[in-house]
C-alpha cells in the first residue's frame, strides 16, 4: 500500500512504500511473509524510521461500532534508518510471527463482525511521522477453535459479534498479550432465559491445547490431540445446561 498523499508533500516524484504480503490470510501462531518496498523519487532522502506493527481493531479505541482508527499493536519491529538514493528501490523481507493468543477475524470461513487486523506500516521522514497505512488481513481460526464455534451453532446459539477488550483474562498466568478476545453468543430459547441473553467466551489458542472461558467459568484446557466437532459439541452442551439451564 503506497502513502502517495503523505509522501507527496515531500514534492514531485516523492519516494513510495509498498507492503506486499505473499497472503493475506494467516491463523494463530503462523507467520505472515511478504516483502516492503521502498522505491526513491527524484531526490536522494533519509528514511529516518521505517515500522511495521501487527494491529487489531479494540472496541474502546473507536468512537462508533465500525471504528478503525486507534487500533491495539500486537507485534512490531522497525527497520534501522536508511538513505534512499534517487530513482532507487530497496527491498526488505517481511516476516511477522502472529502470536497463537491473536484475535481471529474470521471462523468456520466466515468473517466475524466486529473484528479487523492488519499490517500498519509508517514512515518517517525529515521528523514528519506518517501515521500509516492499514493492509487488512483475515486471521482464521484454527481448527480446534472451529470445531467450538461449530458446537455453538449446532447447540442453536447464534453469533452476534467479536470484541478486543484490553485486560488481563481469568486464569491468564500464561497470557503474552494485553488483549483478550470476546465471542459473544445470543443464547437459544430452550435455556430458558431472558430474551436477549448472551453468553461472553473466549478461545485462547496456545502451540498444543486451547483454553476455553464461558462467562466467568474457566479456563477449561483442551489438548488438540484428539478433539473433534462432536467431542466439543457434547462437552459444551452438558458444561453449559449444567450452569446455565433454568
Amino acid at each position: 500500500m503506497a502513502f502517495r498523499k503523505f509522501l507527496s508533500s515531500l514534492g514531485i516524484n516523492a519516494p513510495g512504500v509498498d507492503t506486499v504480503l505473499d497472503t493475506p490470510v494467516v491463523t494463530p501462531g503462523g507467520t505472515l511473509r511478504g516483502s516492503i518496498r521502498v522505491r526513491g523519487g527524484g531526490a536522494d532522502v533519509r528514511i529516518e524510521r521505517l515500522r511495521v506493527e501487527l494491529v487489531v481493531r479494540v472496541e474502546a479505541n473507536e468512537p462508533d461500532a465500525t471504528g478503525w482508527h486507534a487500533p491495539g499493536v500486537v507485534h512490531s519491529y522497525e527497520i534501522d534508518a536508511f538513505d534512499l538514493p534517487e530513482g532507487k528501490t530497496l527491498d526488505f523481507p517481511l516476516a511477522l510471527e502472529v502470536p497463537w493468543e491473536m484475535p481471529l477475524t474470521h471462523a468456520l470461513g466466515l468473517p466475524l463482525k466486529g473484528a479487523r487486523a492488519a499490517i500498519r506500516t509508517t514512515v518517517e521522514i525529515d521528523n514528519a511521522l506518517d501515521k500509516g497505512d492499514f493492509d487488512e488481513i483475515d486471521v482464521h481460526a484454527l481448527p480446534a477453535q472451529d470445531a467450538f464455534f461449530a458446537a455453538y451453532r449446532d447447540l442453536g446459539f447464534r453469533f452476534d459479534e467479536a470484541e478486543v477488550k484490553h485486560y488481563r483474562c481469568q486464569g491468564g498466568d500464561n497470557q503474552t498479550l494485553p488483549y483478550c478476545q470476546e465471542l459473544e453468543f445470543w443464547f437459544p430459547a430452550d435455556y430458558g432465559l431472558a430474551p436477549g441473553s448472551q453468553l461472553e467466551t473466549l478461545l485462547i489458542a496456545r502451540s498444543d491445547s486451547l483454553d476455553l472461558i464461558t462467562g466467568t467459568s474457566g479456563p477449561h484446557p483442551f489438548s488438540y490431540a484428539g478433539l473433534t466437532a462432536d467431542s466439543a459439541t457434547e462437552w459444551l452442551d452438558a458444561h453449559l445446561r449444567g450452569l446455565f439451564q433454568r
